[in-house]
């Protein structure tokens, strides 16, 4: 963003036409493409093009190599194809149909291997009988608890020794041992195929959790601070009228006793409501007394010092000119007289800004400017592009108070309460610039609903992208 002032028309409408460019060629995204029936059901179709395969080879299998009929086995082979494709819809029922169908298959087949013209085929599990109940009990273990896993395996093992090792036949390639090994494989695979997408889904849910809570956290964080320092502007008021109170019957020859009587008591509870508050601000006070810019930098201040004002922005920029920030600042317009929660939250959202700027922006340059409007206060601070990347967090900076990203909210809390308003937005330029406007009197002014809620004239915005979610990183 950068800001238009004094410019004629026909660079006016040069500018908007290269933003319109600049949207149009380079930041624009193109509407996502709308979800495909046919993608979100090609893993379903291939899972039944499979249980078809199944079929087709079970039906040789069972009538060819085991001689149970083509009738019979056609059926047999049938219900195992269907068992492949309802495991991914009800993968237990389907480890059962596939189960049930392999043993009938086994008893029907020793027969055949015990009785005349013995066959010596590949028994209990057939391959194609191997496929498809390691494509069942994968998508089970896909589906469901790591302990309905484990209980499936183990039934299907006993079931192999059963058959193998317990009824056994004639001659035969045995692969009951082949057939648990790959079940075993398979389950353990979709087992952890499955912790790892929900630890991935746990995951995902804490990070929103923890981003919310902290958000949380900043945004009571500041009210707290708000509080502390609007403490302090109404101690520092009820001081002042307790002097005026005591100090206005001086001022009048011969007062009556009525506004003598009236005067002590506005006092008497000035000085009342005022102890009341120097308990609350002995525990609300900062915890850092020694920095009062909050720029990291011993500025001798002690804890009784009063809550800064506009008048202080110099001393600021001077300090953090000393940190090492190249920062120029400029005020245009007569400053009329604010109150005090505005020239605190100026004063703040000033000092934020810089701040940012020091942890995000090494090396850039920030120009301040302030302008006195007759309707309040307009903020802008822009940073240029930074020379240098900027240091990661180490040691309490990397703790639960830095680095959060929610330097912005404190803005907008601020700008909030008085009715104003905060806008961020990165630059044209690799910068970042943070526009606020407070009202004279901090107070909201009535808005209409056509009325539009950006920043003043003379404020106007170069490629606006949206705000960012946290503290801007130039």
């Amino acid at each position: 963003m950068v800001k238009v002032d004094g410019v004629d028309g026909v660079e006016k409408r040069l500018i908007r036409g290269l933003r319109v460019l600049r949207e149009d060629l380079w930041t624009l995204r193109a509407a996502p493409l709308p979800p495909s029936v046919w993608l979100r059901w090609l893993p379903h179709g291939l899972v039944c093009l499979v249980g078809f395969g199944v079929a087709v080879a079970n039906a040789d299998q069972f009538a060819q190599g085991y001689r149970l009929g083509p009738q019979f086995g056609l059926w047999c082979a049938t219900a195992q194809g269907v068992a492949v494709a309802l495991a991914v819809w009800r993968p237990v029922p389907a480890w059962w149909l596939s189960t049930v169908v392999t043993v009938v298959v086994a008893l029907g087949a020793r027969q055949q291997m015990l009785g005349p013209g013995r066959i010596e085929p590949p028994w209990p599990w057939g391959p194609p009988g191997l496929v498809a109940q390691c494509l069942v009990l994968f998508l089970l273990a896909l589906r469901l608890p790591t302990r309905v896993s484990a209980e499936v395996l183990a039934v299907t093992a006993l079931v192999t020794y059963g058959l193998e090792g317990v009824l056994g036949g004639a001659s035969y390639t045995p692969t009951g041992a082949l057939g648990v090994a790959l079940f075993a494989g398979v389950v353990v695979l979709g087992t952890a195929l499955r912790g790892r997408r929900v630890a991935r889904h746990q995951l995902v849910e804490q990070a929103g959790i923890t981003a919310d809570e902290r958000a949380r956290r900043t945004l009571l964080e500041e009210r707290n601070r708000i509080a502390r320092e609007l403490h302090d502007v109404v101690a520092h008021h009820m001081s002042v009228i307790s002097i005026q109170a005591q100090v206005a019957p001086h001022l009048v020859e011969n007062p009556p006793r009525e506004l003598r009587e009236n005067l002590d008591g506005i006092r008497q509870n000035a000085l009342e409501a005022l102890a009341e508050l120097r308990r609350v601000l002995g525990v609300l006070r900062s915890e850092n007394p020694d920095d009062p810019y909050g720029l990291g930098a011993t500025g001798g201040a002690t804890a009784d010092a009063p809550q800064p004002t506009l008048d202080r922005l110099d001393a600021l920029i001077e300090n953090t000119r000393a940190a090492g920030l190249d920062v120029v600042s400029e005020v245009r317009g007569p400053a009329p007289v604010y109150p005090p929660g505005v020239q605190l939250s100026a004063y703040r959202i000033v000092q934020e800004a810089l701040s940012n700027a020091m942890r995000h922006a090494p090396g850039a340059r920030v120009r301040v400017e302030l302008t006195h409007r007759p309707d309040g206060l307009c903020l802008e601070m822009t940073n240029s592009r930074p020379t240098r990347p900027a240091a990661r967090p180490t040691g309490a900076e990397s703790g639960a108070g830095a680095g959060m990203g929610h330097g912005l909210l404190g803005m907008r809390e601020r700008a909030a309460m008085l009715g104003g308003r905060v806008t961020a937005h990165p630059t044209l330029h690799g910068g970042f610039c943070v526009l606020a406007f407070l009202p004279r009197d901090g107070t909201a002014r009535p808005t209409g609903p056509d009325e539009d809620t950006e920043p003043p004239d003379g404020m106007e915005l170069f490629f606006p992208d949206p705000p960012p979610t946290g503290d801007h990183t130039p």
